[in-house]
Formats: structure tokens, C-alpha cells, sequence
């Protein structure tokens, strides 16, 4: 009986939570690394439509390809991390993170911008499908906060690079900024990388029992996932709340400009910026913050409530956004408002996803749910067509806001009365 125990036994020691939040940390870092490749792109726009005079939708296919490429190939990259751990993926993501923008800083033409943000969309999906897969197996405890955390440093690692990459565009011109940061930004990925590890059996906690928080006790098998009906459920709801948000992130200078609030100064809390700058800073720490409060709140009442609040709020906030956002203030506390109800689908759907299909072959499966935001930045492009078109943003934001609020009933009405089911039919199994 003895010898049956120890041959059972986990082959390695449970670690400490500080060794737990170490590599969380380093997960973070890395994420802020690669925040800008997305969330700064708005501010080069203008200059490259300046410089060449190509119009604004076939500039931000840019974005899309950037999108498209950095979550449709996280599911290999994320079957590169479960086979052989973290840090070769975040290494080579690091390099073509550098590569991406130093293409961007040479390109005379739309396709050399294509490629320059097609490589650094490939470099930027494996960090973070690496650091989100990492964090959700580190923690099967306290997978929505963990989760949340991570995505916090994709969605608040620019908000204090705003303003030197907006400096840096206007006094040293946008082709030096891509270089500058591009590389800076790669050397560190690069470095953090050595430091990456995933757990060995027995080295973190089991779950802890939630009545709210329905959890399986089998790992299935990525192409297993991908024949679960619930899985296509949780990527439309992905796409159509996504879609809002990127849309939003693609277009936030252009929309400001359109509504002349752009260059407006607006002072908030003792501090003036103009409305753009304002709305960009307080976006970014806000799309960050909404992560693990979301992820924690969920891990406390459950997933599907958290994200009818969430999508509700979402659906609410792009409403009064188109309503009131022609003025200034409004404008920079409604886009706040938005992205912090935006921002948390990047810790509910991967934790949902593990909590749903298990934690072994995590960073794959929440990695081909993830492929939902390349999808939902298929229709960005479509957004500026739809405006360029009509002359203005009205239908984009009521369709947008609408969809928030299908995700949001979907939520509560579907899906979690599904996944109660799925998850009973798994533990029996």
C-alpha cells in the first residue's frame, strides 16, 4: 500500500505562492512589452496618411493583419509551450516583436507596413498566448484574477508610453519612433524570457470547491475543444464583444478628430492634456485595471454573471459614448468607461475556457479561443467603411453597442445554464 502511495505521490514539491507570483511578474513584463504594437498604433495613423496620402481604411488593414496574426497562430504556438515550456516561444517572440517595427520604420509602401505588423503580430501572440496559458496553469486556484493580472500588462503596459511615443512622433518623426521602440521594447522581451518556467505536476494548489465556480475535472484534447458546440458559443460571444473594443483602439484619434475633440485641452484631477492624450492614458490604465477586477470578481460569483454585468455595462458605455462623446470631458470619461468594461473578455474567456476543458493543455485551447479577437478585427476595416461611406460613425456605434448586449443575455440565458451540463457530463466521465 505504501509503495502504491509513493509511486502516486506528485514528483515534485508544492512551491511557494512567492515563487507562484514571481513568474507571474515575469508574465506581466513581458506583456507590457508587446502592449504598444497594438495600443499604439492609433498614433502613428495620421502620420502615415500624412506622409503618403493613403486613405485611413487601407492603413488600418495594418491593424487588422496585426490582429489577424498575432491570435490566429497563438493555438501552434501555444502547442510549442505545452510540449516544450515557455521561453523558446517568448524568445523568438521577442525578436520578431524587433523585427516588426524595424520593418514599419523602413516601409514606403502599404504592403511594407503590412508585413512590418504581420511579424510583430506573430512575435506578440506567442508572449501572450504563453504568458495567459503560464498564468492559468500557475494558478488553478485563483485562475481569474491570475489570468486578469496578466492581461492587465497587455492592456495598461502603454498607458505610460503614451505620451513619449506621441513626443517622440512629433519631434523625431514616426519612422524613428517604430525603430526606437520596436527594438527596445524586443531586447527586453528577449530577457524576461530566460526567466519563464511552467509547473510541474505537484508544484502548485488543486482546486479550491465554488458553488458558482463550475470547473472540470478532465482535460480534453485541443482537437477535442474544437467539436464542443459550448467552445463555438464562448467565440462568438468573443467576437462580437471584441469587435466593439478593437474597433474603438483602432479608431480613438480618428474618431476624436472626426468629432473635433482632438487637440481640445481638458483637465481632470488638477492634471491638462488634450482630449486625445487624455482619453488614450486613462484607456490604457483603466483597459489594464478591468482585467484581474474582473477576473477576481468572477472567481467570486462565477463567470457568466460576471460577463452579463460586463457586456451590459460594454453595450451601455458605446451607447452613451456615440450619445455625448462630442464633448470633450464626456468624451474622455465615456471611452474610459468602454474600455474598462471592454477589457476584461481577456481574463473571463481564457479562465472560462480552462475552467470548462481543463488546465493540461491550457495554453492551446484558451489559445484557439483566442483566435475570436482575429476574427472580430475583421470587421475594424469594415467599421471604417461603413463610416467612410455615411460620412459618420452612428451605425458602428449602434450596432456595436447591440451586439455587447446580445453577448450579455447570451451569457446568462445560454450559456451558463450549458456549461452546467458540460461540466456535470465530464466530471461523471
Amino acid at each position: 500500500m505504501t509503495d502504491m502511495v509513493q509511486a502516486t505521490a506528485p514528483t515534485t514539491a508544492r512551491v511557494s505562492d512567492t515563487y507562484r507570483w514571481a513568474q507571474l511578474a515575469i508574465g506581466v513584463g513581458a506583456m507590457v512589452m508587446i502592449a504598444n504594437y497594438q495600443y499604439g498604433w492609433t498614433f502613428f495613423v495620421p502620420d502615415i496618411q500624412k506622409k503618403f496620402g493613403w486613405d485611413r481604411a487601407s492603413i488600418q488593414w495594418a491593424f487588422t493583419l496585426f490582429v489577424l496574426f498575432e491570435t490566429w497562430l497563438v493555438p501552434i504556438e501555444g502547442w510549442f509551450v505545452d510540449k516544450y515550456g515557455p521561453r523558446i516561444v517568448v524568445l523568438v517572440g521577442g525578436v520578431l516583436c524587433a523585427a516588426g517595427w524595424a520593418i514599419n520604420a523602413q516601409a514606403t509602401t502599404l504592403n511594407g507596413y503590412y508585413l512590418g505588423m504581420i511579424v510583430a503580430g506573430i512575435g506578440a501572440g506567442g508572449v501572450y498566448g504563453t504568458c495567459v496559458g503560464n498564468a492559468l496553469k500557475w494558478f488553478p486556484d485563483k485562475r481569474g484574477l491570475a489570468a486578469g493580472i496578466t492581461a492587465a500588462g497587455f492592456g495598461a503596459g502603454s498607458a505610460l508610453t503614451v505620451a513619449p511615443i506621441q513626443a517622440m512622433i512629433k519631434d523625431s518623426g514616426f519612422q524613428t519612433t517604430f525603430l526606437y521602440f520596436g527594438l527596445g521594447q524586443g531586447i527586453i522581451i528577449c530577457i524576461l524570457a530566460f526567466f519563464l518556467l511552467s509547473p510541474k505536476a505537484g508544484q502548485v494548489p488543486n482546486v479550491v470547491a465554488n458553488a458558482n465556480l463550475l470547473q472540470t475535472r478532465r482535460n480534453y484534447q485541443p482537437t477535442e475543444v474544437l467539436r464542443q458546440p459550448i467552445f463555438w458559443l464562448m467565440y462568438f460571444m468573443f467576437v462580437i464583444v471584441g469587435a466593439g473594443g478593437l474597433m474603438v483602439t483602432a479608431n480613438l484619434k480618428p474618431i476624436a478628430a472626426d468629432w473635433k475633440v482632438d487637440n481640445v485641452p481638458v483637465t481632470l484631477m488638477a492634471v491638462t492634456m488634450t482630449a486625445v492624450t487624455f482619453a488614450a492614458t486613462i484607456d490604457r490604465v483603466l483597459n489594464g485595471l478591468t482585467r484581474p477586477f474582473f477576473g477576481w470578481i468572477s472567481d467570486m460569483i462565477g463567470r457568466e454573471n460576471t460577463m452579463f454585468i460586463a457586456f451590459g455595462m460594454e453595450g451601455f458605455g458605446i451607447w452613451m459614448l456615440y450619445l455625448w462623446g462630442h464633448d470633450p470631458i464626456w468624451f474622455v470619461l465615456l471611452s474610459g468607461f468602454v474600455f474598462f468594461a471592454w477589457g476584461e473578455i481577456y481574463s473571463l474567456f481564457p479562465s472560462t475556457c480552462t475552467d470548462t476543458f481543463g488546465a493540461k493543455f491550457a495554453t492551446t485551447n484558451a489559445g484557439l479561443l483566442y483566435t475570436a479577437k482575429g476574427t472580430a478585427a475583421l470587421l475594424v476595416p469594415i467599421a471604417n467603411y461603413m463610416q467612410q461611406s455615411s460620412g459618420t460613425w452612428d451605425s458602428v456605434f449602434i450596432i456595436a453597442a447591440g451586439a455587447n448586449i446580445l453577448a450579455s443575455l447570451l451569457a446568462i440565458a445560454v450559456l451558463k445554464p450549458w456549461r452546467k451540463v458540460v461540466v456535470a457530463k465530464s466530471t461523471v466521465a
